[in-house]
Parts: C-alpha cells; structure tokens; sequence
C-alpha cells in the first residue's frame, strides 16, 4: 500500500482498480488535516471499520446496485465512531454513533444516516455485525425468502462467516435442522460448538462434497442459504427437495473473476423441483429493518444468539482486512479496531 504523507488525518483511498482478488496497492493511505466541525455538524473519530465482500463489487467501474467507488476518494464501509466535537444538539461529545462513513482517523458529518447506539447493554461491534447490515441480511433473507418451517433442512455456504453463522442460528430457532459448509476444520468446529449447527462440512477437505451433502442431508434440502456461489452451490443443488428455496445472499466464490465462469446449469433442478431462486440486497427490506432488529436485540439478550469476531488492530490494516476475507481469514464478523 503506497503511502503519501502529507498532514495529520490518515485515509485511505482506492488506487487502483483491481484485477481479480484485491492486493495492497490497490489501496493508497494519505494524509490530510483533520477537519473542523462548522454549524449543524459534528467531528467524529473512527473506533471501528466494518469490511465485507459486498465491497469488492464497488471498486469495479461498472452499473451495480450502489455506485461504484471513485479512484484516489476514500471508499466507505459501516463504521462506529465517537463524536469528539458537536454543532449539533442531537449529539454530545462522547457520543458514539454508526452510520456508512469513510475510510478515515476523523471525517465530519452532518449526522444524516448515522444511528446514536447504546453502549450499556452490549458491546459496541454488535452493531456493525448481529445488530447491523450483518444481522438484518441474515434474518430477512432466511425469513422472507428461506420461509423456514419445523423440521426442514437448512443448508448454508460461507456457514462460518458474519451472515452465514447467524443464519443457521436463526434456522436452529425456527425448529430447523441445520447444516454448514465451511473452509477449515477450525470453522467446521466452532459452528458446531457455539453456533449449534447440526452438521458442518469443510468443503476444503472433503473429496466428494456431493456425496458428503447427501450424507448429512439424508431428507434432502428445503432451504439452501447461498453465500458463495460457484461450485459448492452447485452440489447442494443436486440435492434440493420439492419447492425449495434457494436464498442468493452473495457468490464471494467468484467475486474476483475476470471472466465469465461457466457451471452447471441450474433450471433443470429448479423445474423439476417447482423451486424459488431469488438474490436479495438487504435494502428490499428496508421497511422491515425496525422491527428486525428488535426481534435480533431480543434474541441476543435472550442467549439464543450469539456472535463470533475477527479484529484486527490500527487504521493502516483496514485493506489487509477486507482482502483477507476472500483468503478465508475471518470466523464470524471482520472488524478492524482503530
């Protein structure tokens, strides 16, 4: 990461657009001065910076659902931040607050979009995760889409990352039987032991994942939550029953491709099975976002979900965190702690 001292403010900002997997000098950390709040508006200090691979699609310089991110401007992510200087009487110093900000040690803002948090009742990176995006994608996709009934069979890739590990926590509540796929033995232990998984597979050292899906999976599989795309998806597919749902959360699996790639088609299966297949952003549930996370807060006070973090410590690591994401370096939620 090319580095460009200039004052006293660090940001990082996009370099370079990248070319498959992000690398560091794609990223450029500067210097700027540290800015003053005027009238109506409020300095913050970043504590907490959320990455997640929905990120990897903003640096591509194509039409997306949100705009892509503007080459040497600071890219944006869900951040927790203290307010250390206020204009505005909505907030005090000492104040923290989360909201989508910028890759930045200290911004302005004018307090639009940022939500005033809590500190007594949990801990603070709660709500970048389980009491944030992570948490509302997890519940409504499975809920809206998914439609889990008793005794159906819940599958999940990426079981162990931030959404997945809270999906099959959420299908264990709903009375389903639940099975992760996950990329280590380590993953395949934790979401077994504290997420209350079923079953769990590592798809990394299973030689016949097909064949390892049909074992755990003897009933077949109603529900199948998609966060990897690719191949995997392609096996659980195989296996799918009458009227599943299948709930495209993401495709990390091929996020990074610079070409077109090409599996098995899935229209057979989803004729043959009278199946749903619906992508979703969280946003198409915006409406819904109140009340969800009173029913996550809920939950969580109420020890039927827990949650799982990896932190990384200091601002210049923000991009070796994002890109660790796609080397599977996280369990649960990536946070970076400033």
């Amino acid at each position: 990461m090319f580095v460009d001292q200039i004052a006293m403010n660090k940001v990082i900002v996009l370099y370079r657009r990248p070319s498959g997997k992000a690398v560091q000098g794609d990223f450029k950390l500067i210097f700027e001065p540290v800015p003053v709040a005027d009238d109506g508006e409020i300095l913050l200090k970043t504590r907490f910076v959320s990455v997640d691979p929905y990120l990897r699609g903003r640096m591509n310089d194509k039409p997306s659902y949100v705009p892509p991110f503007k080459l040497n401007k600071p890219l944006q992510s869900a951040i927790i931040a203290e307010v250390i200087d206020s204009n505005d009487t909505r907030f005090k110093i000492g104040d923290m607050v989360c909201g989508n900000l910028e890759w930045k040690e200290y911004q302005v803002a004018t307090g639009k979009g940022l939500q005033l948090i809590q500190t007594a009742d949990i801990y603070l990176t709660a709500y970048l995760g389980i009491l944030g995006m992570t948490g509302l994608t997890a519940c409504l996709g499975l809920t809206e889409i998914g439609r889990p009934k008793p005794g159906e069979t819940l599958v999940i890739s990426g079981a162990a990352g931030a959404v997945g590990s809270v999906v099959g926590q959420i299908g264990k509540i709903m009375g389903c039987r639940v099975v992760g796929i996950a990329g280590s033995d380590q993953k395949v232990k934790l979401l077994k032991s504290k997420f209350n998984f079923d079953e769990a597979i590592n798809y990394k050292t299973t030689m016949d994942l097909r064949g390892a899906i049909k074992t755990v999976c003897p009933d077949g599989v109603d529900i199948y939550f998609d966060n990897v795309g690719g191949k995997i998806s392609d096996d659980v597919l195989n296996y799918i029953n009458k009227y599943a749902r299948i709930v495209v959360c993401g495709a990390i699996s091929m996020y990074n491709e610079t070409s077109r790639v090409l599996g098995p088609y899935v229209q057979p299966s989803l004729v043959s099975k009278s199946a749903l297949m619906q992508g979703f952003i969280v946003s198409d549930f915006a409406d819904q976002f109140p009340a969800t996370k009173k029913q996550l807060f809920k939950w969580l006070m109420d020890g039927k979900l827990s949650y799982h973090e990896t932190i990384l410590e200091g601002f210049e690591r923000i991009p070796q965190a994002f890109i660790g994401l796609f080397e599977g370096n996280n369990e649960g939620k990536m946070i970076v702690k400033v």
